[in-house]
């Protein structure tokens, strides 16, 4: 390996400069819990061996020259100061006793104690700059890895790409996870019409007119309009209120139920149905007969912006030192969900997120709020670009985030993992989702501003039970 004198310094992006600003500042956090005790030695001798100990961003620091504009310069890694072991076990609140055995708690206590511990890190625990921005905790009562990456090295798909390129197929120690179906079948052509034309023009016009109509109301958004407050609203300063984190967990296959209740529907589809029926639940539960019929709560959905984001292709990118899909690659799009007290129909949740996503799908929103992003940061300065993301986080209810996990079990370090889950650090929202499915099971993370939602696992419920109605309807319309 090249000395790190033999590299010039590089400048970070537009995004990356954001995510360093002290309102918008993320670190994106992976938890994996393992099946058998976590092997110290075999864990950082699989980090230093893979992707992630070799990449320039996991082997650089951030500078700052006369100018005070950021670089990275490449350093030696020193995996002692990035591998951080803790032996005593967590209690309920997140905070380490002087026990080191776990026998007597039950898999959801231990869930609560390692949900806590990262809440905890995701508003008092910056990363240092003194090291490559990223850590890696090593939980051994629980048998939990926490994966702590600053979001100024990459996005989601980034770091899920980099964490799986150190972990291999329980049925194949050789081989990568599985992280995209493998398309079977031969591709079928598509015949033109007569009128194949004017429906292409038609697209092209409908996907002008909202993309059109998209911008402005991100503008509108950023600058004048705001949700109505609720209870579960947040706010200018949110995200430095002390945080509470709790797990909704799905079965694939019931998502893939409800999915085939309405033809060409998605997983997303599902998901944000859940979540609007969800949230009216909590609202209910919280304010009964306060809210009007239709109230609108806004979501900022993050959209990946790559075209083929599978785990194999972006590690071969990556051992070619290809930057071309590396760091942070998305968009964000405004996703309205509707309060709506409970009826006859529960898939009325799932036939309104379906319009409002195919609507979505038709414009270049999430394109062109990361076009524009780039665009403000080149004219403006971080400083502007940062204030204009955080007033919108401001005037919106929640963001919410959804992530393509492994198909099929993984090791990492021979070490089976029994469930993969993520996050970031708080935002000045009182609510951040983020989901990742594993091996036919999903789990959704729910950090909340607990002064503000302080029972996020009854809110967890709200999602789980809203999944099990739409499926029940869905058979039952069969």
């Amino acid at each position: 390996m090249a000395s790190p004198e033999t590299f010039s310094d590089e400048p970070l992006s537009p995004a990356g400069r954001l995510f360093l600003q002290p309102k918008t500042e993320l670190v994106m956090h992976c938890i994996a819990r393992t099946k058998n005790p976590i092997d110290i030695d075999a864990a950082k001798a699989t980090v230093m061996s893979s992707l992630m100990g070799q990449h320039p961003r996991f082997c650089s620091l951030l500078v700052r020259d006369d100018n005070g504009y950021e670089h990275w310069r490449r350093t030696q890694l020193d995996i002692d100061r990035h591998v951080i072991v803790f032996n005593n076990r967590l209690d309920k609140s997140g905070r380490f006793i002087d026990e080191t055995e776990t026998q007597g708690f039950s898999f959801n206590e231990e869930e609560m104690a390692v949900n806590q511990y990262v809440a905890d890190l995701s508003v008092s625990s910056p990363l240092s700059t003194d090291k490559p921005l990223w850590e890696l905790h090593l939980l051994m009562a629980h048998k939990c890895v926490v994966f702590r990456i600053h979001h100024a090295l990459g996005d989601g798909i980034s770091m899920m790409s980099m964490l799986m390129a150190t972990c291999r197929r329980a049925s194949d120690e050789n081989a990568l996870p599985l992280m995209v179906p493998e398309k079977r079948g031969e591709s079928k052509e598509k015949r033109r019409g007569r009128f194949w034309l004017l429906g292409a023009l038609w697209e092209f016009l409908k996907m002008a007119w909202l993309t059109l109509v998209y911008v402005m109301e991100f503008l509108l958004r950023v600058c004048l309009v705001r949700d109505r407050k609720t209870v579960i609203s947040g706010g200018d300063s949110v995200e430095l209120w002390p945080r509470k984190m709790a797990t909704a967990k799905f079965l694939l296959d019931d998502m893939k139920t409800v999915k085939k209740a309405i033809p060409n529907t998605t997983i997303n589809d599902v998901l944000f149905g859940v979540v609007s029926s969800g949230l009216s639940r909590y609202l209910d539960h919280r304010t009964p007969n306060a809210l009007r019929e239709g109230l609108r709560m806004t979501g900022v959905a993050m959209v990946n912006l790559r075209s083929k984001p599978g785990l194999q292709e972006i590690s071969k990118l990556m051992e070619d030192n290809s930057g071309a899909r590396w760091g942070n690659r998305f968009g964000a799009i405004l996703l309205p969900v509707f309060y709506d007290k409970a009826g006859n129909d529960p898939l009325k949740y799932l036939k309104r997120a379906k319009t409002m996503v195919d609507r979505k799908k038709s414009s270049l929103e999430a394109y062109f709020s990361y076009r524009i992003g780039d665009l403000v940061m080149s004219l403006l300065g971080s400083k502007y670009a940062c204030l204009l993301n955080y007033r919108l986080l401001c005037n919106t209810t929640f963001t919410i985030s959804n992530l393509i996990g492994p198909l099929e079990e993984i090791t990492l370090s021979g070490n089976p993992i029994s469930s993969i889950k993520v996050t970031t650090s708080s935002l000045p929202q009182a609510i951040t989702m983020h989901m990742l499915s594993y091996a036919g099971r999903a789990e959704m993370q729910i950090l909340v501003a607990k002064d503000i939602i302080p029972d996020p696992e009854f809110l967890a419920k709200c999602f789980e039970d809203a999944l099990l109605e739409m499926k029940v309807a869905a058979i039952g319309g069969e």
